[in-house]
């Protein structure tokens, strides 16, 4: 058996190797099923840390118009929150009793709507997503700074909040890029530590306002949302468009609560039941926090500043606490939670859009390499982009949640109108019990959040909203594209497969080439050029020649002294090719060539290999392009046989001085004998390893690397290549298409007769029996 050679590590591969660690394989995928409260904790920490911000935003649209009447419309305005809260919770509750798989909104839409109008699903989670990461990342860096104002002296605060919020998100970048798995308990304290630490500051408040003689209000600093009243009434035009405004903002306290749908066969079972529980107990906790937040900022004033810092909450914090020992340490608690919530919550976005373009992609309106897991099991490949595009909106918007917003409740609220009314034609087709109460909620969700879009779309539309509004027909009209590209491909396979199944499975009938042509494209002669000669010789043409294209006389008449002494008694034919059009001298020349009948011509480029970077620097894609055009004409077809001639002169080199040192010497294997020298003879190969079988029975154990069906004169081959360390064997099952089990990455153990090859061992028809994979017992 031929030793395979070691292949050098790319530069690439060994800096992901440092950075990430040694590559997973399938069996260390493990999934966690989370009890009622882990999912509380992990699945709601998005919904639950959108309380924070959502109250101040409002504020931020009400007192630049209503002055400090601002605070006191403050309170019905959050009570027409607290109703979509109501409307949303009940309407994903009944999305979460039917479907109990991940894929929320997108996989309502797919299964009520179709594919096709799912892609508005998809785009708008994407949307969602991206802006959650950089709105979660912008308030966890203003809670951040609320606590430690110190930190922006140096670069100021809207400075600092971007370092930190783009910071942290290159942080949960390389977090997730790792594969570290979401422990529930670590994941879940952080949405405890908030939920309780602000709950306890509502009661306080409260008990203060009743008995203990009243919360003071906020002590206001330079750089405030200053309060100016306009003269104008609760009725008038512009009223009602600052009351829409400051709705709209507030709608995105309800962002995060669709999490639990996203991720319910991640609980333990009953699914449908567990997730209608954690549900309706995150909705509670919301509305709770933001009718608290709410009510104290309408006692104490608390206002929001143009930067952001310090937050709303926090000013709540300071006063409610007060400035002795325990309140400033409980201040210090309900900070860290907020700022912890608030980065999780951000962090939920890289399992979630990894997983929404894996089943985007999966139904072929993404490209397929979004579906693939990477190095460490993870969707990295999701993962970056998302990365790339939420640090991308930062540094265009800035590291402010009221900036961010416009870009984000269009999304999220789309979302939220899909799944809605994805259900209402749900309950029409199926009609199941009680049909009519639940087509009510989801009418009631899918009307309220689609008026929220549209009240986005309008009062946000020059802010920002009007890019997203652009983004969503060209997203959803780029899937279908793609889909449509993904389908031809599809339609094309299945015709030839029709084909042959009409034919009795036979292959199709190879065409019977009478004069085969192959043509090495040359420019200079060096060990690329031999390898593409050594290929050339391979393919047995009736007719081999190498052809150089004149662009330089000069090279030109160099190239031909230096053929006739290393051109191996090939041909070589000049063309001339004045106006240096390589590519449409060789379309014109393989043309020539293929239209005599029964003629197929091969087009043989040689390539000096180099590095990625190098490469792109070096190559001009001239062999591409000649290979895209050779292969548009019929019988033709190019190949381009790249070569690493550096590694090659090095293996080259390195070969001739072991020559050279073993020189006069006699190999330790060698023994005299009367008439030559011979090796001696090999000790009896070891039956216990694949690499040093020989002839006979054996017992092999390895893990399936690869598996091929090949046709065989009407029939077919299944072939499995098992590989156990020390080499590799190919088991041959004659008659089978499929074996059940026997698929890459199983563990296998084989019985049966070796046949050495060329190509390795190999057993035909062996007795085969699956063994568990490690951790499987």
């Amino acid at each position: 058996m031929t030793d395979i050679p070691e292949l050098p590590e790319a530069i690439g591969y060994k800096l992901k190797r440092k950075l990430l660690g040694p590559p997973l394989v399938n069996e260390q995928m493990a999934t966690e099923r989370l009890s009622r409260p882990l999912a509380l904790g992990v699945l709601s920490c998005d919904g639950i840390s959108s309380a924070n911000y959502g109250s101040e935003l409002i504020l931020h649209e009400l007192l630049p118009f209503f002055g400090l009447t601002a605070f006191t419309i403050l309170l019905p305005m959050t009570g027409v929150i607290l109703l979509g809260v109501v409307f949303v919770v009940l309407s994903y509750r009944e999305v979460v009793s039917v479907y109990t798989r991940a894929g929320g909104s997108y996989v309502v839409a797919r299964e009520n709507f179709g594919p096709r109008v799912a892609q508005v699903a998809a785009v708008a989670l994407m949307v969602d997503y991206i802006v959650t990461v950089a709105v979660q990342t912008a308030a966890g860096s203003q809670a951040v700074l609320s606590t430690f104002p110190v930190l922006a002296k140096p670069l100021g605060d809207t400075t600092t909040l971007l370092v930190i919020a783009v910071a942290a998100t290159l942080i949960m970048c390389y977090v997730n890029l790792l594969g570290i798995r979401e422990n529930g308990r670590t994941f879940a304290l952080p949405t405890y530590l908030f939920a309780g630490s602000v709950g306890l500051m509502i009661v306080v408040g409260v008990v203060r306002e009743a008995v203990g003689g009243g919360l003071p209000h906020a002590t206001w600093g330079p750089g405030i949302v200053a309060p100016q009243h306009q003269p104008s009434g609760l009725i008038s035009f512009a009223a009602v468009y600052i009351l829409a405004r400051a709705f709209a903002n507030g709608g995105s306290s309800l962002t995060g609560i669709e999490a639990v749908s996203n991720a319910v066969s991640a609980l333990r079972p009953p699914e449908g039941r567990n997730a209608r529980h954690v549900l309706i107990m995150q909705g509670s906790i919301v509305a709770l926090l933001i009718a608290g937040i709410s009510w104290l900022a309408h006692v104490t004033r608390a206002i929001p500043y143009a930067s952001g810092v310090p937050t709303v909450v926090s000013q709540e914090a300071r006063i409610v606490f007060g400035h002795s020992a325990a309140g400033t340490v409980m201040f210090y608690v309900l900070q860290v939670g907020a700022a912890s919530i608030l980065f999780t919550g951000g962090n939920t976005s890289f399992s979630g859009f990894p997983f929404l373009a894996s089943f985007v992609a999966s139904d072929s309106f993404l490209p397929r390499w979004l579906s693939r897991r990477g190095h460490r099991l993870v969707f990295s490949n999701g993962i970056i982009v998302l990365t790339i595009m939420a640090v991308a909106l930062l540094l265009a918007v800035g590291a402010n949640t009221n900036n961010l917003v416009p870009f984000y409740a269009i999304g999220v609220f789309t979302g939220f109108s899909m799944a809605g009314f994805g259900m209402v034609r749900y309950h029409l087709r199926n009609k199941e019990r009680s049909w009519r109460r639940r087509l009510v909620i989801n009418l009631a969700g899918g009307a309220y959040t689609a008026l929220v879009v549209l009240i986005f779309a309008l009062v946000k539309f020059t802010e920002g909203a009007w890019v997203v509004v652009v983004v969503f027909p060209i997203g959803v009209y780029a899937f279908i594209r793609l889909n449509r590209q993904y389908r031809m491909e599809s339609e094309v396979l299945q015709a030839i497969g029709d084909r042959r199944a009409a034919a009795g499975g036979r292959p199709p009938r190879q065409p019977n080439y009478s004069r085969r042509v192959v043509l090495i494209f040359i420019d200079s002669i060096d060990l690329a050029t031999f390898a593409a000669i050594r290929y050339s010789r391979g393919l047995r043409p009736t007719t081999l020649r190498a052809v150089h294209f004149v662009i330089d006389s000069v090279q030109a008449e160099s190239l031909s002294e230096n053929w006739a002494r290393f051109g191996q008694g090939i041909p070589l034919e000049m063309i001339d090719a004045p106006d240096r059009r390589l590519v449409r001298a060789s379309l014109e020349l393989v043309a020539r060539e293929s239209a005599a009948d029964g003629t197929q011509v091969t087009v043989v480029l040689p390539r000096r290999g180099f590095g990625p970077l190098v490469g792109r620097l070096l190559h001009d894609r001239t062999a591409d392009k000649i290979a895209a055009a050779v292969s548009q004409v019929p019988d033709s077809a190019a190949t381009i046989i790249p070569l690493d001639v550096a590694r090659r002169v090095r293996v080259l080199h390195a070969r001739a001085e072991g020559e050279e040192g073993r020189m006069g010497e006699k190999p330790l294997s060698v023994r005299r004998n009367k008439d030559c020298e011979r090796p001696a003879p090999a000790p009896a190969p070891a039956r216990d390893g694949i690499g040093a079988l020989g002839p006979g029975r054996a017992v092999v154990e390895g893990r399936v690397r690869a598996v091929e069906i090949r046709p065989v004169e009407g029939n077919c081959v299944f072939e499995a290549t098992v590989a156990d360390g020390t080499g590799a064997l190919t088991a041959m099952f004659y008659g089978r298409q499929h074996i059940p089990g026997v698929e890459p990455g199983a563990r296998i153990r084989l019985e049966g007769k070796v046949s050495p090859r060329a190509e390795g061992p190999a057993m035909i028809n062996p007795a085969y029996q699956l063994l568990p994979k490690p951790g499987a017992e």
